[in-house]
């Protein structure tokens, strides 16, 4: 055996043992060819870079591999499916990680350079594979440009259940010219990982998943045990959640306790007033329309517009300010503009955030989730009666869903996870879209599974304050009952603004 065949170089200077190394590595493992071309199992991967939304760029190798649309239908209609790999910057464990990113809708790959920092620490003898999701990123993508800021907010004629059901019509036909909108859901995402487990040689993963990647991870779980090493949750979806129903109220809740800091904060209530006055005010001023065209400067191209401030712009910018303490913290300040009809920060943050949103969901792709798995069990939503959004969501859902086709879900889809996985769920304090007692939910059917809350913080915390750390720790030990949460204790939320300036020390 010769020096090249025994140390084969990896990207990044990684190096790891081939066919000598002993242990769990025997199991499948990259190695590169002549050409310095990764081969994993039966995958191959050429050398790649993965773009940020801030222009961060993360090496890693990349492939694809074509599986059949519909996984019953081995003969029928191909796509291709995207897929990276983060390589370990040590010598690697037999089982990597995968990450399933949210939405639905959203891109496991062009996700990741915005949350490498958590997996800094895991990273040091675990791969880490990213898969984009059937209809998403660069596999076979779903999107609907018909809901894009330039039309349909821009167009105050959209605000009608007849223009939405128009624009989803439009959106579908385009897209059934060449993909079958049955096969787009969270069963056949779930039988995609077990096969690109498969081809890569590889018997057991752990996975990571982020708000409806935890759905993916838990149907994974359930329907692979023997496969599935360990979860993590972050930002939990329960099993029992119908995507949409809870989303008003939880808002709700997230906006009275965000509310409630800048009440209890002397500068922001003097300076600004009182938020949940000034957001009924403006709710009201909206809804109500005869509102002029605003003119405002683009927060990305600093070009100017003029739009007419309608509540479809408010509701976008709670929703999207909300999941983030760090946003909300400025709504306050918003309100405060925006109740004095100076409406050119709400236009101008509410075009940058659906800007952002759009970018990175492909809206078609969560239509035929969100319709193939929940679109049946929507109630009559009179629960959201005195909320902001009120059944908005649920009711644009639900003529949405009248026309897309839907696909099939598992028997057991609404079963909880039971048995002893080991699983890690997180969750931010203030989480207004999958607040902490969906966490205790999924946690309470399992053996050996723990819960851990971040205080004052929102969605999507893996990567926040010694996070990172735990996470490393559980997926090597496999036993989140040794972690040690106390570091999580140092964690605050942002405090609210109180002007232009920023919030008083």
């Amino acid at each position: 055996m010769t020096r090249l065949q025994f140390l084969v170089p990896l990207v990044a200077g990684t190096l790891l043992l081939a066919a000598c190394d002993g242990g769990s590595r025997q199991q499948s493992s990259p190695r590169a060819d002549a050409q310095g071309r990764l081969h994993y199992g039966e995958l191959s991967f050429d050398a790649c870079a993965l773009k940020g939304p801030g222009g961060e760029s993360v090496e890693a190798q990349c492939a694809k591999l074509a599986v059949p649309e519909n996984h019953d239908a081995p003969d029928g209609r191909r796509i291709e499916l995207a897929l990276a790999m983060i390589p370990a910057q040590g010598l690697a464990e037999a089982d990597p990680i995968f990450l399933i990113a949210g939405g639905p809708g959203q891109s496991a790959i062009e996700s990741y350079p915005m949350v490498r920092s958590a997996f800094a620490d895991v990273r040091r003898n675990r791969h880490v594979l990213l898969l984009d999701a059937r209809g998403t990123g660069g596999s076979n993508p779903l999107h609907c440009p018909e809901f894009s800021d330039e039309g349909f907010l821009a167009d105050p004629a959209n605000d009608t259940p007849e223009a939405l059901t128009r624009l989803t019509e439009a959106c579908r036909d385009r897209l059934q010219a060449d993909s079958d909108l049955r096969y787009y859901t969270t069963g056949d995402h779930v039988r995609d990982l077990d096969l690109v487990r498969r081809k890569l040689g590889v018997e057991r993963i752990n996975l990571v998943g982020v708000s409806y990647g935890t759905r993916v991870a838990q149907q994974y779980a359930a329907t692979y045990p023997e496969q599935t090493r360990t979860v993590v949750l972050d930002s939990v979806v329960p099993n029992s959640l119908v995507l949409g129903q809870d989303h008003a109220r939880n808002l709700e809740d997230a906006l009275d306790a965000q509310f409630e800091r800048c009440r209890q904060t002397e500068a922001c209530v003097s300076n600004l007033g009182d938020p949940r006055t000034q957001l009924a005010q403006v709710r009201e001023r909206l809804q109500a329309g005869g509102i002029a065209p605003v003119r405002y400067r683009d927060p990305v191209s600093g070009e100017w517009r003029e739009e007419v401030p309608r509540f479809a712009h408010l509701a976008s910018l709670l929703r999207m300010y909300a999941y983030q303490p760090s946003m909300a913290a400025t709504l306050p300040l918003l309100l405060h503009e925006a109740s004095q009809q100076r409406y050119e920060s709400l236009l101008a943050q509410s075009r940058m955030l659906t800007g952002q949103m759009n970018d990175a969901m492909a809206m078609g792709m969560g239509l035929s989730v969100s319709c193939s798995e929940d679109a049946a069990e929507f109630g009559d939503a009179a629960g959201d009666d005195g909320t902001v959004l009120g059944p908005l969501l649920v009711e644009t859902l639900r003529n949405q869903c009248a026309v897309w086709p839907k696909g099939a879900r598992a028997e057991n889809f609404r079963q909880p996870l039971a048995g002893a996985v080991p699983l890690l769920a997180i969750s931010g304090e203030l989480d207004p879209v999958t607040p902490p007692r969906y966490g205790d939910e999924v946690v309470a059917s399992l053996s050996n599974a723990r819960h851990l809350v971040l205080p004052g913080q929102g969605h999507s915390v893996l990567g926040t304050g010694c996070m990172p750390k735990l996470f490393a720790q559980f997926v090597e030990s496999a036993d989140a009952s040794a972690l040690d949460g106390k570091c999580l204790e140092r964690l605050t939320a942002q405090p609210p603004f109180a002007g232009n300036y920023g919030w008083e020390p």
